[in-house]
């Protein structure tokens, strides 16, 4: 029986524990470019003991950015920064892991402590979001996304290609695509979003194409013996909960046959009206049937706080990872406490050496 702090071999990684360091947009990049920033903290988050660190969503190219902070990964300019990230990571004992993606429509956007909303038009910053179909994230807004042509789709799996290859160069060792959160795999995958009439819309292989010819795609780049993960949104909540799940299990038993190694089981947050169950561990359940129903090794996190709870899901066969965001910038060392909580022998030795020492036998 697995738990919490035991290794978790996938591929040719083997990680130290299930506990995972989940990307969380920082905001922060110049041109997508990396700084000390970046550098301070994921060595943080990899120095607290976390099995993996994944950096955050990452854009494959500039139009694809969240807001004009994003990092990226479009040009081989960006990959010196993202090499010094990497190395950090590794040195602290985590597994430096990545996550590439594209917002789609909700691309072009300011920070969310700055509302989060669509960049001014007069911005010189501003650029034009695309997507599947012409289709704003809001309904009734006048920020719309002009469709991609067949021409542009190739292109930017291409782009997802590419930014994958700058990953491996950089030093990562795993790699997520981003196809959750309203971005843009998701907006391919849904209805709600995706009206097209081509190959790439209507039928449920069709608006999974643009997701698996991607994920095909970088697998022919990205190594055999490195995992090569996914964020999906399985669910759309509300009226239809049940269609997308439904649907999300089926892309992910293709995904499977394609090549997919885990899927970080996420939220579709296609519309900006999703009534989304915001709770504890909400998302469990839908992973623990995503793990049942496709045979994959799945993650998800969703306001997982309390260690005990995390080791049973791990112990429950529920979950094979456990991704954790804000707990660990509200407690950078949460993994040294769950240790300690969990009563794993010597629970320093999760911190780096020159902490360990001096929290042996030591309690607050």
């Amino acid at each position: 029986m697995a738990s919490l702090f035991d290794p978790l071999a996938v591929k040719g990684i083997t990680l130290r524990n299930r506990i995972v360091a989940s990307p969380m947009c920082q905001y922060q990049a110049q041109d997508g470019i990396l700084n000390e920033w970046h550098q301070a903290h994921y060595t943080m988050l990899a120095r607290g003991g976390a099995g993996l660190v994944i950096l955050e969503a990452t854009a494959v190219a500039p139009e694809g950015r969240i807001t004009p902070g994003d990092a990226g990964l479009w040009s081989s300019e960006h990959v010196a920064g993202f090499t010094a990230v990497a190395a950090s990571i590794k040195a602290a004992g985590s597994v430096p892991g990545i996550q590439i993606g594209h917002a789609g429509r909700k691309a072009g956007c300011t920070p969310p402590w700055e509302g989060g909303a669509p960049l001014e038009r007069s911005d010189p910053r501003a650029w034009t979001p695309v997507g599947p179909s012409p289709l704003p994230y809001v309904p009734g807004s006048d920020y719309v996304p002009v469709e991609m042509t067949a021409e542009q789709i190739l292109i930017t799996q291409q782009d997802f290609v590419d930014a994958a290859s700058r990953a491996l160069q950089a030093g990562f060792e795993w790699l997520e695509l981003h196809f959750a959160h309203g971005f843009l795999g998701q907006t391919f995958l849904s209805p709600q979003s995706n009206v097209r009439e081509d190959q790439y819309g209507g039928s449920l292989e069709n608006r999974a194409r643009f997701l698996l010819e991607t994920l095909e795609a970088v697998r022919e780049v990205w190594p055999e013996h490195l995992p090569l993960t996914m964020r999906l949104g399985v669910t759309e909540f509300g009226e239809n909960t049940n269609r997308s799940f439904s649907e999300s299990l089926q892309l992910l038993k293709w995904a499977k046959e394609a090549g997919l190694d885990l899927v970080d089981v996420g939220l579709a947050l296609t519309s900006a009206n999703d009534p989304v169950p915001w709770g504890p561990n909400f998302m469990v359940p839908f992973a623990e049937r995503v793990r049942l129903e496709t045979g994959l090794p799945v993650a998800t996190s969703w306001m997982i706080t309390d260690p005990k709870e995390a080791d049973a899901f791990v112990r429950e066969d529920k979950l094979d990872l456990v991704f954790f965001a804000r707990t660990l910038l509200a407690n950078p060392h949460w993994v040294f406490h769950a240790a300690q909580e969990l009563g794993i022998d010597k629970p320093e030795a999760v911190l780096p050496t020159p902490y360990a020492f001096w929290l042996q036998n030591w309690s607050a």
